[in-house]
């Protein structure tokens, strides 16, 4: 194991150096012993007499670097220069045998000179959501910042209402935000600007550097990996909730949990953040959102590339992301992708739209009426029978369903279940949220056809998530 400071070291103007302070009696959680074992850190060090003590000492590999980065972002399209690490830092980083680099990053860390005069610190609530909704995004194939590690504590938050505090260290190659570029732009810090690139075509996209312009491939590589990224959201029926640019991550990986949601019942425009009165951020604005975002970037890269390299860049997206998309669900139906069987998914998609069912119970249970799993007729989920029947019948003229269960989920973390978890873990048992942690590592699996876990909700009252955390 190598811990390195690479990014405080190299890049020391664009943050501040802070010392995380602790909680008050904090506990060892969660420990993600497959995640350590991958990045190249030990995983003994899970033990809470060797984490925390680790965590805490500001003389420790893991602390004597910590820094908060300095960034902006357009929030709900308003541009907004004041933004950085308010609530975590960058412990450090950590590079395993081969050389990969990850981040370390600790959220709910105290203040820093980003908190704009909040108190820096992250509630139960918010960070056993994001703990497992990150976890569970990577094993269903979604690019995403990962969970390390999870402390709860006896200090008391104060949000909307009293909470418990609490704090989690994650991962991530970087936590470099579309955010980093557009601060050093707008204010016209090239030097800090140029330093910035140089870290990242060194450390994360050396693949640029062979290009005749490393700024436009890099522009283009992101670009590819936000298009490809927002397909996925959009098959699995993930709702992202805050998308401004300071919460877009550069490498194309679902970052900063905050009012996420999947889908119950299927919504076009669905919304869960409780602050998106006008809808920005619903489910079906997210691919054109994403676009918005990378236009914002791109003027980030506009002293170091041509009008024509940016548009060529951008104009990449529209065609990716819906190939990835229908790509996508073209294959979770089993249908071949031609005209024909787009034509079927979108069919489809509209009848469940019409009748709002349940997004990733009725995926699921077209997949197991293709294997003979479906112990009742699936014509009978729906009440439009006839609608139904003309469009089966065409469907199962083209159906090749060898891999449909390995696409289609049985399990999401769904919100009311999360909220169960959250009740418990409330009253110290954290027993349901360790169950529906392990429960979302293997989201295909059988197991979970007639589990509580993937059951809609019964109630049918609007999900209203806060930004709060």
């Amino acid at each position: 194991m190598a811990i390195t400071n690479i990014f405080a070291d190299t890049l020391s103007s664009l943050g501040h150096a802070v010392k995380p302070s602790p909680l008050k009696d904090m506990q060892l959680a969660f420990f993600n012993q497959t995640l350590a074992s991958d990045i190249g850190l030990m995983p003994s060090i899970g033990s809470k007499d060797k984490l925390l003590p680790w965590l805490l000492s500001p003389t420790t590999p893991f602390t004597k670097k910590a820094f908060a980065q300095k960034y902006g972002g357009h929030q709900f399209g308003q541009w907004n220069p004041e933004l950085g690490d308010g609530r975590g830092v960058l412990l450090c980083e950590v590079a395993d045998e081969k050389g990969a680099v990850t981040d370390l990053h600790l959220k709910g860390a105290g203040p820093t000179p980003y908190s704009r005069h909040a108190d820096g610190r992250a509630v139960l609530r918010s960070t056993l959501r994001e703990y497992i909704g990150s976890e569970a995004l990577h094993h269903l194939g979604i690019p995403s910042s990962r969970s390390l590690a999870m402390f709860t504590s006896n200090d008391t938050v104060y949000r909307e209402q009293a909470e418990d505090g609490a704090m989690m260290i994650r991962t991530a190659p970087s936590h470099i935000r579309f955010g980093h570029i557009e601060y050093f732009h707008y204010t016209q810090q090239k030097d800090k600007l140029d330093a910035l690139f140089d870290f990242i075509f060194t450390h994360h996209f050396s693949e640029c550097l062979t290009a005749t312009n490393p700024h436009a491939a890099l522009l283009k590589a992101i670009v590819l990996r936000t298009a490809r990224l927002v397909s996925l959201w959009q098959t699995y029926g993930f709702v992202h909730g805050v998308m401004n640019t300071d919460n877009m991550s550069i490498h194309g990986l679902t970052f900063d949990y905050g009012p996420y949601a999947f889908m119950d019942t299927y919504q076009e425009d669905a919304v869960f953040n409780h602050s998106d009165y006008s809808g920005r951020y619903a489910f079906n604005q997210q691919p054109g959102i994403a676009l918005w975002n990378l236009n914002a970037l791109a003027h980030g890269f506009s002293t170091y590339c041509s009008v024509e390299e940016i548009k060529g860049a951008l104009t990449l997206f529209e065609p990716t992301f819906i190939a990835h998309y229908q790509g996508l669900m073209v294959e979770r139906m089993g249908l071949p992708t031609n005209d024909e069987g787009v034509a079927l998914m979108q069919e489809f998609i509209s009848i469940i739209n019409s009748e709002q069912q349940d997004y990733t119970r009725i995926f699921r249970r077209l997949a197991l009426a293709q294997h003979d799993l479906l112990p009742t007729n699936l014509r009978d989920d729906f009440v439009d029978r006839s609608r139904f029947d003309r469009w089966y019948q065409r469907y199962l003229k083209c159906v090749s369903p060898q891999d449909m269960l390995s696409l289609n989920p049985s399990l999401v973390p769904r919100t009311h279940v999360l909220e169960e978890a959250i009740a418990n873990a409330r009253q110290g048992n954290l027993d349901f949220a360790q169950a529906l942690l392990d429960a979302v590592k293997t989201p295909f699996s059988t197991s979970w056809d007639d589990h509580a876990f993937s059951t809609p909700p019964t109630s049918t009252h609007k999900v209203s998530l806060s930004c709060s955390s």
